[in-house]
């Protein structure tokens, strides 16, 4: 564990998942110390970034969720220190933090996502065709934000009036998306391959902030149930979504699979949670590795450059 010198353990932060990623960074620093690992707790919103290199750390483990951690910004400046750290560049956190860049990505790609609008501004808008042209129900997005913060699932024109204007409380650009009616899966990465799929289900009407953070009847199937072809195709769209928008390292890429077996790609997420109870430390249990040995062995990926 000494190659890896003095690690900060980056969480907290400024963004609206800050309470997530305060839980989510607990965990980490607590599964680098139990291995034997330099680390230590280090909030940007209570110390500069110039304490990296003040107080001598050698590298990062990013745990910081959302926008200021999760968009690009930390890792064009930690680039800009010299320091390495944890999961995807500047590039690869900028794009996937944008859930309408990444869809258009992916439309690019031939790859599968639901039927999207995009709203910019809250003039002449016609509510009732946007409804039409998306299939009579919407899930209304902030482009920007993770943790289904500001997430809304409407069918009627005066709940979409609503809820675009709450998302845009969060963000200015709006992500308007078709609902899918069927499961939701998501695939973790780990370096260049996808870890055992897991799919959720919850009584909520979608897998929200309360049924991600606070629910004690969202249940989590892993192994997921699907048969081995198709958990195969699942996790090979996985890989690609999660290359196509260059993100690097480890992560998480969600899905919905409607009635007839469709799959649709809904983003990917650069920096997911990191509790033990987490989407990404159960689908690395399944595969094997205990959490302890999970966070380790995303540290270890610090070892090579970022690119």
């Amino acid at each position: 564990m000494t190659e890896f010198g003095k690690v900060a353990v980056m969480f907290g932060g400024n963004s609206a998942e800050r309470e997530v990623s305060l839980m989510s960074g607990q965990a980490v620093l607590a599964g680098l110390l139990a291995n034997g690992v330099d680390a230590h707790a280090f909030d940007p919103k209570e110390l500069p970034l110039s304490d990296l290199i003040d107080q001598k750390f050698d590298r990062v483990f990013n745990v910081l969720h959302g926008r200021g951690g999760e968009d690009g910004t930390l890792q064009g400046a930690l680039d800009f220190l010299g320091l390495p750290y944890t999961g995807s560049g500047v590039l690869g956190a900028a794009l996937a933090m944008d859930k309408i860049k990444t869809k258009q990505v992916w439309l690019s790609l031939g790859l599968p996502t639901a039927k999207f609008k995009v709203i910019d501004e809250l003039i002449n808008i016609d509510y009732q065709s946007l409804l039409d042209d998306l299939g009579g129900m919407i899930m209304v997005k902030p482009a920007n934000e993770g943790s289904s913060i500001g997430m809304a699932k409407v069918d009627n024109v005066k709940d979409l009036q609503q809820a675009i204007k709450t998302a845009q409380d969060f963000d200015q650009d709006i992500l308007l998306e078709q609902w899918i009616d069927g499961g939701e899966y998501t695939v973790a990465i780990l370096g260049d391959k996808a870890l055992p799929a897991i799919h959720m289900t919850t009584p909520n009407d979608f897998y929200d902030y309360q049924a991600k953070y606070q629910s004690n009847s969202t249940e989590y199937h892993c192994p997921c149930g699907l048969s081995v072809e198709d958990e195969i195709e699942l996790n090979a769209i996985a890989v690609k979504a999660f290359k196509a928008v260059n993100a690097k390292g480890w992560g998480r890429v969600d899905f919905m699979r409607d009635k007839n077996n469709q799959w649709y790609l809904l983003e990917v997420n650069t920096v997911p949670g990191m509790t033990e109870s987490s989407l990404v430390p159960k689908a690395a249990k399944q595969a094997g590795l205990d959490f302890n040995a999970l966070v380790t062995n995303i540290l270890a990926q610090t070892l090579t450059v970022n690119a």
